[in-house]
């Protein structure tokens, strides 16, 4: 975690940015530290070192990642929220918005940023979630009109959209090949928690061979790259 400081702290609002990766970290910094309103308070690059850094830098704002080292952004964000309903939190993600923004939203982001746009549309996102907004892309709000008809004819089949967020974290894991004890340590978890997940995973996609589920979230996962 790296602090950080800057001028107008009485009326500033403080953010903390998590991610995985310095030159994103300071690129985003940049742009945000040019706002006389908005300062960069701290930064971090995992789900342990940025509740570490939310809890003693007491951030207005967090900015996360969703692929992050340790638990995901998504569980970060519920994470963070039950230590600190005030909290505004922005997700920043690579991964397909279509996939994850409703999910990030259910866990109480305020709003989801893709990150290939972050540095031209950060301030814009972070202007409408200060003044209670969500902020989503435009093209993902059509996307979701037209999502919500689907589920109101009962046309939306996405299989995916029927994991829970942990089953969908377990998911992700499976996708880059590892096995259950390998997602075990990483989500600080019991290696018999992480088999049910993959045992109710694999009977919510509708798969009968586990060597069926684990080639087809690795096909998954490199579509979603």
């Amino acid at each position: 975690m790296i602090s950080a400081s800057g001028a107008h702290d009485s009326v500033s609002k403080r953010i903390l940015i998590v991610d995985d990766h310095p030159v994103f970290r300071k690129g985003l910094a940049a742009v945000i530290q040019e706002q006389p309103d908005l300062r960069v308070c701290g930064e971090a690059e995992s789900s342990q070192t940025a509740l570490e850094a939310m809890r003693n830098l007491q951030p207005d704002i967090a900015l996360l990642d969703i692929s992050l080292p340790g638990t995901n952004g998504i569980e970060l964000t519920k994470m963070f929220l039950a230590e600190n309903p005030r909290i505004i939190i922005l997700i920043l993600s690579m991964h397909d918005e279509s996939v994850y923004a409703m999910r990030a939203l259910r866990a109480g982001a305020s709003g989801y940023v893709m990150k290939a746009e972050a540095l031209t549309h950060v301030v814009t996102a972070l202007r409408k979630v200060i003044n209670k907004g969500i902020y989503v892309s435009s093209r993902l709000s059509e996307s979701l009109i037209y999502k919500a008809v689907l589920d109101k004819d009962g046309l939306n089949a996405n299989p995916i959209d029927k994991l829970s967020d942990r089953e969908m974290e377990v998911f992700q894991w499976m996708g880059r090949g590892y096995g259950t004890k390998e997602i075990a340590k990483a989500l600080n978890l019991s290696a018999k928690t992480i088999e049910t997940h993959r045992v109710h995973i694999k009977e919510k996609l509708g798969f009968y061979d586990a060597r069926e589920l684990s080639r087809f979230a690795i096909e998954w996962n490199t579509q979603q790259s």
